[in-house]
Order: C-alpha cells, then structure tokens, then sequence
C-alpha cells in the first residue's frame, strides 16, 4: 500500500507560525507532505520563489521538522499535484472569508479531476489573524515579529529590507 501524499500549496512569502501549525497538523494524516510555492505573476511577490524555497527550508529546519519536501510551481495547482504524484491538497483556514475563496477553489479543484480531495485545516486560534502581508507590514515597519516567525524568517526578511 501506498502513503497518501499531499501538497500544501501556497505563496509563503514568507512562511510563518500558522503555516507551520497546518505542516505539523497535516503531517499526523499525510506521511509524505509537499509544500508547493506557487510562482504566481499576478502576486508582488516580496521574495522570489527561489528565495520563499530556501526560506521555508530553513524554517523548518529550525522548527525541528523533517520529511517535508519543498518546491515550486507554476501554472494549474491540479497538473502539479498530478506531476508530484499526490491525492490530496492540503489548505489552511482562519476566518470565514478563508473559506468563501477556498470552497470555490476546492469545487473548481474537484471538477477539474474527481480524484483529488481538498484537506481543510482550520487554524489554531492564536494565529487566526496572522498573514505574510501583516509578518511583512510590521517587520517594514520595525517591528517585532518573534512571535509570529521563525527566527531564520525574521532574518530573512531584515536583510531583505535591509537591501531595498
């Protein structure tokens, strides 16, 4: 028997905390996970996809965890979960305007190959307000966001505004 395997899909740009809680909650039903940055042009990216892979890599290093691999795709989220072999997409949920975009996303998701199941992990409360935008917003802003990041990503992110 095969492992079920899954990709978590996303910007991560960049990666934090409430990502982390969906990679731990989702590693307990999927043996094998796959964080899948999107390389998506209609986004102004801060990092590029390259930078947001290396990024997560560190930061999950740093969190302690293993066994998740980390890549990039562009285009349809469906041809890379088939390419990549898996059978479930794996997304997170904070708030009801989450789920308006991520029930429609799952629909066109399902209708596009039946065999693909969308996984929806609410978040753990504490991070249900937290977004790369505002990790972003108040780290340009000279903020302190230990509690929101990884320290690897609060450095990334210092050096990367350190450079602008």
């Amino acid at each position: 028997m095969t492992m079920p395997k899954a990709i978590y899909p996303g910007s991560f740009d960049p990666i934090t905390y409430g990502h982390i809680d969906i990679v731990r909650r989702a590693r307990k039903l999927f043996p094998k996970l796959i964080i899948a940055i999107v390389a998506n042009p209609n986004k102004n990216a801060l990092f590029s996809v390259e930078e947001r892979e290396r990024i997560t890599r560190d930061a999950l290093t740093e969190m302690g965890i293993d066994g998740v691999e980390v890549t990039s795709y562009a285009g349809l989220l469906i041809d890379c979960v088939h390419k990549l072999g898996a059978s479930a997409v794996v997304r997170g949920l904070r708030a009801n305007s989450d789920f308006d975009y991520e029930f429609q996303m799952a629909l066109t998701n399902r209708d596009l190959d039946s065999d693909i199941e969308t996984v929806l992990f609410m978040t753990a409360g504490k991070y249900s307000f937290l977004s790369s935008s505002i990790v972003k917003e108040v780290k340009r802003f000279g903020g302190n966001i230990s509690s929101f990041v990884p320290d690897s990503v609060d450095k990334a992110l210092s050096k990367k505004f350190a450079s602008q």
